[in-house]
């Protein structure tokens, strides 16, 4: 399934006008966010997150492809990790929040003001949501307003270079992201984008890449989670799903967990032990 703000037939012509509004000025620069939630900044520097989420693609497929299968061999792979909901919008927003909300469908819902955005807005924390269109942008859902930090994807480049904020959540169309146009399309655009990712000097310095799907195409939750760093390497088989991603990205970052992130297992001390090891001084 895809979620929009800009699809919402099933909500009646209420919905269909409360979406139109937001298509037309939510999402658009200058826009606020509305009330922030509250969080205190981190005493250590946040290093720089980036999360690619695609579309509807079983671990088993994903994996088949190339060059997410190079990725595999390259960095590291979380082989035991799930979805936690259906259908795509509420593992959206457990990513973002922590939480589903109980949302049970892809329909347009107000939320309260919060999420992983304004946490980060309130510490201080740069971060961007780089959409190519409005589809897979959870962040229009927590206050009923999408904050100026959602830009187009043609800014990601022009960032990478120079001002890379320190969350870059990315999130293809639904062409690119393989819901559309299959995996392979998909596979190609990772292809492109991601050596991008690699190849700048946030990245380099200490960045971490997250790469996963929101839900299984198979009659199972298991998707794939690529680490991409630069010093993590090799299987990831411990339990985790969208929650212990939820809650990976705010230690990264240095702000609370959110929601239900706040029990899951993260993988902070395994990329810590990493950089560790990594170091010159490391043993």
């Amino acid at each position: 399934m895809v979620f929009s703000i800009a699809k919402t037939g099933r909500l009646g012509l209420i919905g269909t006008l409360l979406a139109a509004v937001l298509s037309a000025t939510a999402c658009q620069p200058g826009v606020g966010a509305g009330t922030s939630a509250s969080a205190s900044p981190s005493p250590e520097p946040a290093k720089h997150v980036f999360v690619i989420v695609l579309e509807n693609t079983s671990y088993q497929l994903a994996l088949r492809q190339p060059y997410i299968a190079s990725l595999s061999r390259q960095y590291a792979l979380a082989t035991n990790y799930s979805a936690v909901a259906l259908p795509s919008l509420p593992n959206y927003l457990a990513i973002s929040s922590g939480s589903t909300w109980g949302i049970r469908d892809d329909a347009y819902h107000q939320l309260p003001a919060g999420g992983i955005g304004a946490q980060l807005t309130s510490a201080g924390i740069s971060w961007k949501a780089y959409m190519e269109g409005f589809t897979g942008n959870p962040f229009a859902y927590y206050g009923g307003a999408c904050p100026s930090n959602v830009v187009p994807m043609t800014n990601l480049g022009p960032d990478l270079k120079a001002g890379t904020p320190q969350l870059s959540w990315i999130t293809p169309g639904l062409c690119n992201d393989g819901h559309d146009c299959g995996l392979r399309t998909a596979d190609r655009w990772l292809s492109q984008v991601v050596p991008q990712i690699t190849s700048s000097p946030a990245w380099r310095k200490d960045g971490v890449l997250f790469i996963t799907w929101d839900e299984s195409s198979a009659n199972d939750s298991r998707v794939a989670l690529l680490v991409v760093t630069p010093s993590l390497r090799g299987q990831i088989t411990m339990p985790l799903d969208h929650y212990s991603l939820s809650a990976t990205i705010s230690e990264q970052l240095g702000v609370a967990r959110l929601g239900q992130a706040r029990q899951a297992t993260s993988l902070s001390k395994e990329l810590q032990a990493a950089r560790v090891q990594a170091s010159p001084s490391g043993s």
